[in-house]
């Protein structure tokens, strides 16, 4: 077992870790509180080509591991979630959807500009009516000869009004379920195509979430992705790569909470003595150590198998779950160990904690995590495929052979 990494993931995530440093912390609070989405800094994130970091150099991406994925998230988002979550839809949900589904045609036409950075990419799956329950969407498209008729509506979409391509998934056929869902790559400057900015959030306030309105959009056959059908797989496949980044992103949530609070707590003095000194502000420091190494192997084990080849639906879920509480717990701790001014902006850790609540729910909330493990432990599903194994890691697993 080994858990040296090699020279290149080093040099990239010191590399990322600089930029972080310089181009996003010293203007995180000031974007954040004014809701200003930084095109500059996405701008410097495809010049270091992380907005193509997994995809092959022959569709113009950087080429590298799901390792070095998933430093460059962590680095990331302990600067700012936004741009985070950029790499999340923009590369794993989409592109590396992409690189799966889409034909040679597609892939020259969109794949290759969102690896340059050249376009943005976004998801369009959940709607006012269907979220958890995907099969329930009402998104709809029409086979009319060489085109397909799009109506319908998309909502909670990371870069809706920022992106110039979504993959939109739309029933064509209403009354098969979630196999009548169907896949399309639609332009954002299409006819018929709207978008509206999401206000008033929770959180991630310096990044980009909005809705997509279709009405009587003509998308183009050759548009299609995969089969007609075949868009509940093809969303499936891409939900198990953006949540990867998901689960990455979180641990740089709590690393960031712990450096800052272990700094505060070595800085501030009460009775005569730093903070950190006292046993309860020591217990909620040990905490965000536990979450951050428990969260970071299960993203590296996820990132192990990833770079094997293996399915990782189990893994991945996992490591999401985890990580993400183990991040907004970490951000409630980091608030208590600052006291007034963590939940003031002037520390930026109440924009951590707001940050990292949304990743609970979104790519699968913590309840439908739960269930997918239950379910696959109780022998009622297998989340890696029918034949599908889990991590050699686990020991418990041969007793799932029982079942």
């Amino acid at each position: 077992m080994d858990f040296e990494l090699t020279p290149e993931q080093r040099e990239v995530q010191a590399t990322v870790r600089q930029f972080v440093d310089e181009r996003v912390l010293p203007n995180a609070i000031e974007n954040d509180i004014n809701h200003h989405l930084d095109m500059e800094a996405i701008a410097g994130m495809a010049e270091l080509g992380l907005l193509g970091i997994v995809i092959p150099e022959e569709y113009g991406g950087a080429g590298l591991d799901f390792v070095s994925e998933a430093l460059v998230c962590e680095e990331i988002e302990r600067g700012e979630a936004a741009f985070r979550t950029l790499i999340s839809v923009h590369v794993g949900l989409n592109s590396l959807t992409l690189l799966r589904y889409a034909d040679e045609e597609q892939k020259q036409r969109y794949l290759a500009p969102q690896a340059r950075g050249d376009k943005l990419a976004c998801f369009g799956l959940t709607e006012p009516a269907a979220g958890s329950d995907v099969a329930g969407m009402l998104t709809n498209a029409r086979r009319e000869g060489d085109t397909y008729i799009l109506n319908g509506q998309k909502n909670w979409i990371s870069y809706a009004s920022v992106a110039d391509h979504a993959l939109v998934f739309a029933k064509t056929d209403a009354d098969a379920k979630h196999r009548g869902i169907s896949a399309f790559i639609v332009e954002r400057e299409w006819p018929g195509v709207t978008t509206q900015d999401t206000e008033n959030k929770l959180g991630i306030w310096a990044g980009s979430t909005g809705e997509l309105f279709f009405e009587n959009v003509e998308v183009p056959a050759e548009n299609l992705v995969g089969e007609e059908g075949q868009g509940f797989e093809i969303a499936m496949y891409g939900l198990d790569q953006g949540r990867f980044t998901v689960a990455a992103g979180a641990c740089g949530v709590v690393r960031g909470c712990l450096e800052q609070s272990v700094a505060y707590a070595r800085e501030r003095e009460t009775f005569g003595q730093p903070i950190g000194k006292y046993q309860f502000v020591q217990d909620m420091i040990a905490e965000m150590v536990l979450g951050y190494e428990t969260s970071k192997l299960l993203v590296m084990q996820a990132a192990w198998l990833k770079d094997k080849g293996v399915r990782n639906t189990r893994e991945t879920s996992l490591a999401k779950w985890h990580a993400t509480e183990s991040a907004f717990r970490a951000a409630h701790l980091a608030i208590q160990v600052h006291g007034a001014y963590g939940y003031s902006a002037e520390y930026g850790i109440e924009r951590y904690f707001r940050n990292a609540r949304a990743p609970i729910i979104y790519e699968g909330t913590t309840q439908i995590h739960k269930m997918m493990q239950a379910e696959h432990a109780l022998g009622y599903r297998n989340l890696n495929g029918r034949d599908g194994d889990i991590s050699p890691l686990a020991s418990w697993g041969p007793a799932l052979l029982a079942r």
